[in-house]
């Protein structure tokens, strides 16, 4: 769909799944050409977007091929914290801008977090199946263990991964992490420990990824880090799906390296029908919604279109992923013309 033309044309890749409403707001001051798209091919997404200036972006992927056919960007603004959907060096070195929202859905994502960590070990979605079966048969969640005492692992100390740590804390777990960018001074005023990769899989009873997918935690548990795991021990993926290694998590969930799993992302999304993970009773699965409540995603909406909406004045936006695309941007180039 496009509205009137404007001075500046803005692309919204993924109008599927974001509909523009407060993004529209925080660019009607400004003389816009609005294209609302879905882009499922590089192809889509060079036809739409070849001369915008902006570009709204979620799901659509825009690598190196598509950057280097954006003659007039100034700015991809992404939904929420991750980037994995743009080449952030092609950006860089064309002088594109790329805006996250790095403060998204703290609460939400550990919130969703906790509850399966609460909620897988004891077996809860399987007594709720036998019970809406007419079996009433609490012996069916056995082995089940309580939580004070046991080992949390969070992989990956950013915002959401502390978040946890505060939520988890009052429960009574030892808190392990995992974060090779963070030093113990650094991680003082929470009630962790850190510690290397191997240990925090030898040592948890549970894990739970809150990391971005980069090359560095592509495939991070892998065969070598489930055989590493207790068989006791719970795995959770709410970072992305990439992380963990879908076949070895599939088989270390039938041969019993490990116990269960709660995964609210997958390698790939939607799964097919046929994946052999989505036939096995020990794992709990979300569709990749753990940063949803009402609130949260009109908020990211409210700042992915202030992000936009800043560049098209001529101002670097709230939120700079790639800061050093600074002295480059073709933002300052546009300003001295």
């Amino acid at each position: 769909m496009v509205d009137k033309k404007g001075k500046f044309k803005v692309v919204f890749t993924d109008s599927h799944l974001f509909k523009p409403r407060e993004e529209l707001e925080a660019l009607s001051g400004l003389d816009c050409e609005i294209v609302q798209a879905v882009c499922k091919s590089e192809e889509e997404t060079i036809a739409v977007c070849r001369d915008a200036h902006a570009v709204l972006n979620t799901s659509a992927k825009i690598g190196r091929r598509v950057i280097e056919e954006l003659k007039e960007a100034l700015v991809i603004c992404r939904y929420g914290i991750g980037v994995d959907t743009v080449d952030i060096p092609a950006a860089t070195e064309h002088g594109i801008i790329v805006a996250n929202v790095p403060d998204f859905c703290f609460d939400e994502v550990a919130d969703t977090a906790m509850s399966m960590i609460l909620s897988v070990p004891r077996k809860v979605h399987l007594l709720n199946a036998l019970v809406h079966q007419g079996i009433w048969k609490k012996d069916a969640a056995k082995p089940v263990h309580k939580f004070r005492g046991a080992t949390l692992g969070i992989y990956a100390f950013g915002n959401i991964g502390r978040n946890l740590c505060r939520k988890a804390e009052p429960f009574g777990f030892r808190i392990l992490v995992h974060d090779p960018y963070l030093t113990p001074e650094s991680v003082r005023d929470y009630p962790v420990t850190l510690v290397d990769f191997d240990t925090l899989l030898k040592e948890s009873d549970l894990v739970s990824v809150h990391a971005p997918l980069t090359e560095e935690t592509r495939h991070k548990f892998d065969e070598t880090a489930f055989r590493k795991m207790k068989p006791s021990a719970f795995f959770f993926n709410l970072g992305r799906g990439p992380i963990h290694d879908q076949k070895a998590l599939t088989r270390a969930l039938k041969e019993g390296w490990i116990a269960g799993a709660g995964l609210d992302v997958l390698e790939k999304e939607p799964p097919d029908a046929d994946d052999p993970i989505l036939k096995l009773d020990n794992v709990v699965f979300t569709p990749h919604y753990a940063s949803y409540t009402e609130e949260a995603y009109r908020e990211l909406q409210v700042k992915t279109g202030e992000n936009a909406a800043a560049v098209l004045r001529g101002d670097f936006p709230r939120y700079v992923f790639n800061g050093e695309v600074r002295p480059n941007a073709r933002l300052l180039k546009r300003a001295a013309r």
